[in-house]
């Protein structure tokens, strides 16, 4: 666990005031079972006790504040105030049958300037904690939504923040979140360490490669950071992964109307994905149609569609396994690359 998280600031609070050991299974089912969001309300303990974890931790649990939401068909968008007057974006999927999905942000803004995606015009303001990211699974569980699956995909790069890794183990304690381990899902533009660390220390998390363009000098162009890490460079490392997880790694691809949605894209692709050995089975493309935004350049557009079924059957006639994702919450900017933190 994180030193400096509130759980851990909980367990100190609870040695300096010689508590019993059991006031932490107390304090942790107070917020993850009876979904009780103040210190205050936790009547099980004395209240000596609870003026205490208010006075060190202040009167709330969840440690960031909702400013706005707003809801369309499917999808809730939520935007929270967090130290230093900045702000970040959390959205909730709803599945028809039921499954609650929350897209989380690991940083305020990002400094890797795709020129694609509206979180990026902002620059990277700073790392969220690690009680910043699962804060905002809390705020949703502390409100009775259940958290069926997560994935880092909101504002920033999961893999830059140190950060991340506890928040990782913070949601997958069993005495506090409980989230299995193939319930994450990190999405990633291609950090090398990160994602050594992945496959080493957290083997069974779903991880998502951000691709978008199969040709290393238009991925330079349209993501910087492939003059660090090329694709090869990024693919090489996946296959290892897939070597020592025998799990799926999954490609996202971005479709941008006459710049990286031809056929000549879909067959590179291919190639890329093809001839990688035992484990090549095991990617998987994630067709995903472009979300226009205000902050973005005016020159990207949405794929048609019939560019996009061709760029499909492309894929398909090469063995290629692949989605075209659905698309939810495009009409209130939380789609993929809309996140901009705006009031």
């Amino acid at each position: 666990m994180q030193t400096g998280s509130k759980y851990e600031k909980i367990r100190e609070v609870l040695s300096e005031s010689q508590q019993p050991s059991y006031r932490y299974a107390q304090i942790t089912e107070a917020i993850f079972k009876k979904r009780i969001g103040e210190y205050e309300k936790m009547v099980a303990l004395p209240q000596s006790l609870r003026n205490k974890l208010v006075q060190e931790l202040g009167a709330q649990v969840c440690g960031i504040v909702p400013a706005k939401e707003i809801t369309s068909s499917q999808v809730g968008k939520v935007l929270f105030e967090i130290a230093g007057d900045e702000r970040i974006e959390t959205v909730q999927l709803h599945y028809e049958r039921g499954w609650k999905s929350y897209c989380v942000s690991a940083q305020c803004g990002c400094g890797f300037g795709c020129k694609f995606c509206a979180t990026g015009t902002i620059g990277l303001k700073r790392n969220l904690t690690a009680d910043e990211i699962t804060d905002q699974l809390l705020y949703f569980h502390l409100n009775g939504h259940s958290l069926d699956s997560v994935s880092f995909m909101g504002m920033g790069e999961a893999l830059a923040n140190p950060n991340i890794f506890d928040a990782i183990n913070i949601l997958t304690d069993p005495t506090l979140f409980g989230l299995g381990h193939r319930r994450i899902t990190l999405s990633t533009i291609g950090l090398l360490p990160g994602i050594e660390r992945l496959t080493r220390d957290y083997p069974q998390i779903n991880l998502t490669f951000s691709m978008h363009s199969p040709f290393d000098e238009q991925r330079s162009e349209l993501m910087p950071i492939n003059k660090h890490y090329s694709i090869r460079d990024v693919l090489s490392v996946l296959d290892q992964h897939i070597r020592q997880t025998g799990r799926k790694v999954y490609i996202a691809y971005l479709l941008l109307r006459g710049v990286n949605d031809t056929i000549e894209h879909a067959e590179a692709i291919a190639d890329l994905l093809q001839g990688r050995g035992s484990g090549q089975h095991l990617y998987h493309v994630n067709l995903i149609p472009y979300n226009a935004t205000e902050v973005t350049p005016s020159s990207f557009r949405t794929s048609d569609a019939s560019r996009m079924a061709s760029f499909v059957q492309a894929l398909k006639a090469r063995g290629i396994k692949m989605t075209v994702r659905t698309q939810f919450g495009r009409d209130i900017h939380a789609a993929c690359g809309q996140l901009y933190a705006s009031k």
